[in-house]
Formats: C-alpha cells, structure tokens, sequence
C-alpha cells in the first residue's frame, strides 16, 4: 500500500508538472509548428556587432565614404526610377556636426524623433476634428494629371532624423541642367521643396542653395493652378517681371507654406522642376516649392521629397502604380534603394509578407496598414482589435512612417508588449530606464543575448517577425540597450523606421497592399 502511495505521488506530481508547463505557454504551442517553438520563440541579438556599427555614426569621415552620384548615364531601357538612400549619420556635413558620444547622438535622433510624433499627432487630431480647411490639406476630387515621365524610376537612400529634415537622404538632381542636392526622403508629407536663392533665412545645408534664374526648366506656377489650389496653405502675389507674368499667365505667382509641429517651416513660391533621378531619364514638369524662408530643425538636406499619398507627392504626380524603399541602419555608412514605378507593376519575386494598404479620406497623407495584433515571445498579445483600427471619424489606425524613429503604440498595447518582453527577459540584467524608453538592460559584458521574439501581425495570419537589432537597441557608448518602442497618447499608432530596417517596405498603389521583404535591400 504504502509502494502503491508512492507510485501515485509520483504520478500526481508529473501531471501537475506537465499541465502546468503546457498551460504557461497554450498561445506558443497552438501557434508554431512541431519542433521549432525555440526558433519562434526567441531571436539573437548580437551585441558585439551591434555596438561596433554604433561606432560608425561617431568616426564617419566623409573622405572614406562618398554616397552614389545621382547623375551618370541614361539607362533608357530601366524599368523604374531608382534612388540611393542614405542615413542622415554619414551625409557628408555630419563629420562637422560629430557627436561627442553615442549617447549624445541617441538623445538628438530622440529629441528630433519627439517633435516629429508631435508633428504628425496634431496633424491627425486636426483632420479628425474638421478645422479650418486652411489647417489641413483638401481631399481632392481629381488628382493631377500625370506627369510625362519615364514608365519608372529608380535611384539611392541615405538616414536621417528631424521632423523637417526627416531619417533618410537620396541625391536628386534638380533643374536644367541638372544640379545635385541632398533631399529628404519622407513618406508623411505630401509637397517637395528646396531652399532657394534669393534667401530671406536659409539654414546651413551640404550643397550650394539652389539658384532657379539658372534652370531653363523653372516655371512658377499660377494662383489658378490645380497644384496650387491643392496646397494646405497658399497665398498670391503678383508677378514681380514681365517673365513671371508670362509664366503665370497674368494671374498672379502661388506661393506656398508648409509647417511642421515642432515650428519649422518653408515658404516660397510653387513651380515646376525638371528632376533627375539615377541613371533615369529627367522627370518634367514636377510641382515643387522653392523655399526662399526656411526655419527650424532642417540641417544639411537641401529640402525634401514628398513621397505622401496626396494629390501633390511625387508618386501621385507622376501617377505612380508603386514605390518600394529600403532603410539601412540607421548606424551604418551603406546605402540602399527607392524604386518608383510608373508603369506596369514589374513581375519578381512577391513580398514576403503582405497586408492592407487603407486610406483616411480625413488625412490622404499618412499611408495606413491593416495591423491585427502584435506577438511577443511567439504568444499573442491580449490587444483588442479596436486598438489597430481607424473608425468612421477617421481617429486611430496605424501608419508606416519612414520619418518617425521608434514605433509608437496605444498606452495598454505598448504596456502589453513591454510586460511580455520583460518577462521574458528575465535573466538579463535590468538597467535604469533611458529617456523615452522605460525597458532597458547593461549587455556590456555580452557578446550575444537571447531575446523574445516580437512579430507584427495583419489578416490571413500574415506575420512580420522583426531581427533583434530592430527593437533591442543601443543608446550608449557603455553597453546599454532599450526596448525600441514607445507609447503613446494619441489614437494614431506609428511603425517607424528603427522596426523597419533592413526591410523591404513597398506600396502597390493599384491593389492597396503594403509588402514587406526582410533581407532585400
């Protein structure tokens, strides 16, 4: 009797052993395949090598790293107009502009991150509430005819991380002929602009300020143009040379006013361009605002490339079918590419993940996806749908920014996912919370950690599982790494670039679908 207690006891333990090791963890076992819960369920993140690219943004020189020239030869044959993008860290001003630490450069990127968020959550509470109409860009009933263009483009991309100077920088070629600026990047804004001579106040840029009296192609565009009676803030004045006058057809010369949250701003007058992208041929006929007053947090870009979803970006000008980009860490001297294509949709490989491009008739700026959930560790997160979700009045939903750093999310979500990470994170020593981030840890004496993995998820069980380095990052020179997340008090969440690096984000403007490619820069 007493062999039989013992046997029973024994098996009584491994039951309650064995239940609850499977009821700790039911949302893992249900989700991941047989045999690869581990793989999952967490992901490495490889310190040494994420520390030493922090490096990079400190001891930049601008001798060892010149970015690709937009100019070379014609490819009349290329299939879409292609950019080099880069990161704001290794334009060449930046050496003159050197931070003296890593942490003295994560506080900046942080403070210019705040202001953009700022930006784009006033901007989204206007368009919610129906203010004045001169507050907030006219959803227009048409857009602009096509430009006449090249059937696509493509061309480099660059980082960088003001609201006004945004993350990330391309080489464009502006006029005829064509001189090269560094411009901005940006997929929250909506009209493309450059600092212009003469100058009232222009900031500090890398290249010379542009010059319109020498462009052949510059043509100020009149108060009764489609473009102008587009812009959120416009004025008239009267042309000010018998040219001008011409040019505008006696009605006057549009000028045009773009401000951002943080109170920088560009005013001038709106004209036509002839731009150059790549090896592409010369897009015409480009409406673009020459900044002759220029305040705030611009430095080094020359102005900026709107690749918004209104009526006035550059896709929707040249009627863009899709555009894709790529972002490099944003600590590394490399580059990769925006491709625009204007004709049919190129046959290649499909993304790897895909999902609901949704548009705010409220806000045609912001490009909207259809999140459903967020995974931590492999588990979903209790988060109620209502959380992702833009309702009638156009408040809420979730945007891809390529401006805005780190992803912003609802206060309950955001603490959802930070309490999942930590708990998963348990064996890892804690360290204080770090300006913006509350979830922080001292890995200087790691080489590589083992974290919970974090996936974005969207409809037909379609998962973004993100790398490590993507939300695990540093933000000193002693080895302190945070959560790169963040909440929010506004309804509008934001997946920003830090969540996207290294990922293939592109728009198929013909089908409303977002992709998502992680490796394909």
């Amino acid at each position: 009797m007493a062999e039989d207690s013992t046997h029973r006891c024994h098996f009584l333990l491994l039951f309650l052993l064995s239940h609850f090791t499977f009821s700790t963890y039911p949302t893992v076992a249900r989700h991941l395949p047989p045999g690869s819960t581990r793989s999952l369920a967490t992901a490495t993140l490889d310190v040494s090598a994420t520390r030493a690219q922090a490096l990079q943004a400190l001891t930049f020189a601008p001798s060892s790293h010149q970015p690709p020239s937009y100019l070379g030869p014609h490819n009349h044959s290329s299939a879409a107009i292609s950019l080099s993008f880069h990161s704001r860290d290794f334009l060449p001003s930046s050496a003159a502009h050197r931070h003296p630490d890593y942490k003295a450069l994560t506080l900046a990127r942080l403070r210019r991150d705040a202001a953009r968020v700022r930006s784009i959550a006033a901007r989204a509470a206007l368009a919610v509430s129906g203010v004045a109409a001169s507050d907030l860009k006219p959803v227009a009933e048409e857009k602009a005819a096509p430009i006449a263009a090249a059937d696509s483009i493509e061309g480099p991309v660059v980082s960088g991380t003001s609201v006004g100077s945004g993350e990330y920088f391309s080489r464009v070629g502006v006029g005829s002929p064509a001189r090269p600026f560094y411009m901005v990047l940006d997929t929250g804004s909506d009209v493309s602009w450059l600092q212009c001579l003469p100058c009232a106040d222009c900031y500090q840029q890398t290249d010379p300020v542009f010059d319109p009296s020498a462009s052949s192609s510059y043509a100020p565009l009149s108060c009764d143009s489609s473009q102008c009676r587009s812009l959120d803030a416009s004025a008239c004045r009267s042309s000010s040379s018998t040219e001008a006058a011409v040019a505008s057809g006696g009605e006057g010369i549009c000028l045009y006013q773009v401000s951002y949250g943080d109170g920088s701003f560009t005013v001038g007058d709106f004209a036509t361009e002839t731009l150059t992208f790549g090896r592409s041929d010369p897009v015409s006929g480009v409406a673009i605002g020459c900044g002759h007053d220029n305040e705030g947090l611009f430095v080094g870009a020359a102005g900026l490339l709107a690749l918004g979803a209104g009526p006035l970006s550059f896709p929707s000008q040249i009627s863009a079918r899709s555009f894709s980009y790529c972002l490099v860490d944003r600590d590394s001297s490399s580059s990769s590419t925006l491709v625009i294509s204007a004709g049919a949709a190129r046959s290649g490989e499909a993304p790897a993940v895909t999902a609901p491009l949704l548009r705010n008739r409220r806000l045609e700026t912001f490009h909207y996806v259809g999140l459903t959930g967020i995974s931590v560790g492999g588990q979903m997160l209790s988060i109620p749908p209502s959380a992702f979700a833009m309702d009638e009045s156009g408040a809420g939903g979730v945007i891809v920014d390529s401006g805005t750093a780190v992803t912003r999310l609802q206060g309950p979500t955001y603490t959802a996912l930070r309490d999942a990470f930590r708990a998963g994170t348990a064996s890892l020593p804690s360290a204080s919370a770090w300006s913006l981030f509350d979830t922080c840890y001292d890995l200087s004496s790691r080489t590589s950690v083992e974290v919970p993995t974090v996936g974005f998820h969207f409809p037909s069980s379609k998962e973004l599982r993100l790398p490590a380095k993507n939300y695990l990052v540093p933000v000193d020179d002693a080895g302190t790494y945070c959560l790169a997340f963040a909440p929010t008090s506004a309804s509008l969440s934001i997946i920003g670039n830090v969540q996207q690096q290294e990922i293939r984000v592109s728009f198929d403007l013909d089908n409303a679908v977002v992709g998502f490619s992680p490796n394909k820069c």
